[in-house]
């Protein structure tokens, strides 16, 4: 059975789709699956934001084939781990849990860099023109801490 970690954003057109492709290519695809999803349903069946998709293919990761979907309660179930980018996020995953047990699957993720600090990464949707590059380099950071935990974890 596979370790199922789902990272989510706002809209899932930015920030966790780049998460998702990031972390997943630090992962072996036979133990681990990576998925996002977002707390708003304006992009459902979208494909992530062209500039995330340029990021990440300058990074030789391809994320075009994802769609985005949001997220729902059923999630809490089905994923091991769920990564938020910001607090807002946090809120409003949080606010759909059923039980503590269902909390405490939920993290920020710049904490596993930042414990305690409650560090959002910025939604570079509306920001500068390097932002996008920035929110790369910060998740792809992020994620070579989650991927060395997950492997050490469940390997």
């Amino acid at each position: 059975m596979s370790v199922k970690i789902l990272m989510v954003c706002l809209g899932n057109i930015c920030r966790s789709p780049l998460a998702e492709g990031i972390l997943a290519a630090k992962l072996t695809n036979e133990k681990f699956k990576v998925d996002s999803a977002g707390t708003g349903s304006w992009h459902i069946g979208h494909s992530p934001d062209e500039r995330s998709i340029a990021v990440a293919k300058k990074n030789k990761i391809s994320i075009s084939h994802q769609k985005g979907r949001q997220f729902s309660s059923k999630d809490f179930e089905e994923f091991d781990y769920i990564y938020v980018m910001d607090s807002s996020n946090y809120k409003n995953v949080t606010a759909l849990a059923q039980n503590q047990n269902q909390v405490e699957k939920v993290q920020l993720i710049l904490n596993e860099l930042f414990p305690n600090e409650n560090v959002d990464v910025p939604d570079p949707y509306f920001g500068l023109p390097n932002g996008f590059e920035i929110v790369y380099n910060m998740l792809d950071e992020v994620c070579d801490v989650i991927a060395k935990k997950l492997i050490a974890k469940h390997t």
